[in-house]
C-alpha cells in the first residue's frame, strides 16, 4: 500500500503560473482584466478560432450557448445519457426539454442511430458531448444535422485536444464549450470557453456573460479614462477572472505536452489490464485524435466477482484516488421526478453507468504513482474469486 493518498485527477501547476499569478495580485487586477483576452487569445490561437469568450465555469458556457441559440420553452434538445449533469441542466436553465439518446456501447458516445429515433418537430437542437476524450461520429452526427435542419453545440469538457478525422472538436457545431476545472486536462481551477465560428453568437454570449452590460465594460476602470457601462439586456455573473487566466495562459502553452503524457500512462494501463476480467476502454478510432482524458475500468460484478462500489472501497483503503464518471443521467432522482425518465430505456448509459470505475490519469503522474495504481488493480482483481 502506498504511504499517502493519490489525489484523482490532480493537476500539474509549474512556476510560471504561479508567478504569474503572483504578478495579478501584485498588480492588484484580481477580476477580468488583459490576462482574461490573453488566456481568450491564446485559447482561439490553438483552436483555430476566433471567436472565444472565457467564463467562470463549462456550465456558463453551456447555458450561455442555448442562450445563443434562442432556445426556450417549448424547445426539444436532445443529448447524451451518459455525461455529467451541468450537459442537461444547461438546457433546463432556458425552458427548453432535455430529450435523452442512448450512447454506442463501444465508445461510451451518444448514438447517431438513436439521434435520429429522438427527433421530433420540437427539435432545435443536439447537445452532443465527446465523451472522455473520444471524438463523436461527427460525420453521421452532421449529415442528421443538416437533413432537420437543427443547431448544434458541441461539449469539449473533456477534449480541448480532440479530432475527428484532421478537424478539431469545437469546431463543427454553432457553438462549442470546453472546461478548465481543476481535473480537466488544463486547468484555472474553476473556468470554461464559448467557441463558435459565427461572432454574432459569442458577441451576444460576452454581454450575457457580464450581467448584459454594453461590450468591454470590464475595461471601464483601465487607464483610458472612465466608460460608463450600460445594460443592454438581461445577463448573468459568469465573467472570468484574471487570477484565472493567469493559470490558464502557460497551461494551454502546455496542452499538447500533457497530452502526450496522458497518452503514455493511457497505453500503460491497457498493456497493464489486458488479461484481466474487468472491460478496459476501446483504443482510438482511425483518423482520430482521443485526448485521453479519462480512463475508466468496467467492473462488472459477474466477470470480476467483486461489485463496483466495493471496487471503489478497495481502491480507497490501498490509498488510490478513484472516480465515477458518470451514473446514467435518468438514474437521478431529480431528473426521474421531473421528466418521468425511466433508466431502463437507456440501457447502455445505465450498465456503463453501474459498472465504470475512473482511475488516476494526470500528467502530474510519477512513475511509481503509475506502478502503484497498476500493482493495486491487479491485486484487487487477483483477490476476488
Amino acid at each position: 500500500m502506498r504511504d499517502n493518498f493519490l489525489v484523482f485527477g490532480q493537476p500539474l501547476i509549474e512556476q510560471p503560473e504561479i508567478d504569474e499569478v503572483v504578478a495579478s495580485m501584485k498588480a492588484s487586477w484580481l477580476g477580468t482584466g488583459p490576462k482574461v483576452r490573453e488566456f481568450e487569445e491564446r485559447f482561439g490561437q490553438y483552436k483555430g478560432v476566433t471567436n472565444v469568450a472565457a467564463v467562470n465555469s463549462c456550465t456558463a458556457a453551456l447555458h450561455l450557448a442555448c442562450v445563443a441559440l434562442s432556445l426556450g420553452p417549448g424547445d426539444e434538445v436532445i443529448t447524451t445519457a451518459m455525461t455529467f449533469c451541468a450537459t442537461v441542466n444547461s438546457i433546463i436553465y432556458t425552458g427548453a426539454t432535455p430529450v435523452l439518446a442512448d450512447i454506442n456501447p463501444n465508445t461510451l458516445n451518444i448514438d447517431p442511430e438513436d439521434i435520429e429515433k429522438k427527433i421530433t418537430e420540437k427539435t432545435k437542437a443536439i447537445l452532443i458531448v465527446h465523451f472522455a476524450g473520444r471524438p463523436c461520429e461527427m460525420d453521421q452526427i452532421m449529415k442528421i444535422v443538416k437533413r432537420h435542419n437543427l443547431k448544434v453545440i458541441e461539449d469539449c469538457a473533456h477534449a480541448i485536444e480532440t479530432e475527428y478525422h484532421g478537424q478539431k472538436a469545437g469546431t463543427f457545431g454553432d457553438l462549442s464549450c470546453f472546461s478548465f476545472y481543476a481535473t480537466k486536462n488544463i486547468v484555472t481551477g474553476e473556468g470554461g470557453m464559448i467557441m463558435s465560428n459565427q461572432k454574432s453568437y459569442i458577441d451576444k454570449a460576452k454581454i450575457k456573460a457580464l450581467h448584459g452590460l454594453s461590450v468591454d465594460a470590464w475595461k471601464r476602470f483601465s487607464d483610458d479614462g472612465y466608460k460608463h457601462y450600460y445594460v443592454e439586456t438581461l445577463g448573468y455573473k459568469y465573467n472570468m477572472m484574471d487570477l484565472q487566466a493567469a493559470i490558464g495562459i502557460h497551461q494551454i502553452q502546455r496542452v499538447d505536452e500533457y497530452w502526450g503524457r496522458r497518452e503514455k500512462v493511457w497505453n500503460q494501463y491497457q498493456e497493464a489490464f489486458k488479461d484481466l476480467s474487468c472491460g478496459t476502454p476501446a483504443d482510438a478510432e482511425p483518423d482520430t485524435r482521443h485526448a485521453y482524458h479519462l480512463y475508466s475500468l468496467r467492473i462488472d460484478p459477474k466477470a470480476c466477482g467483486i461489485k463496483r462500489d466495493d471496487f471503489l472501497v478497495a481502491m480507497q483503503k490501498n490509498n488510490i484516488g478513484c472516480g465515477v464518471h458518470y451514473l446514467a443521467i435518468p438514474e437521478h432522482p431529480f431528473y426521474k421526478e421531473k421528466f418521468g425518465w425511466d433508466a431502463t430505456q437507456y440501457p447502455n448509459a445505465l450498465k456503463f453507468g453501474q459498472e465504470t470505475v475512473s482511475i488516476p490519469i494526470s500528467p502530474k503522474l510519477t512513475e511509481q504513482d503509475i506502478d502503484d495504481v497498476i500493482e493495486t488493480v491487479r491485486h484487487i482483481l487477483s483477490q476476488t474469486p
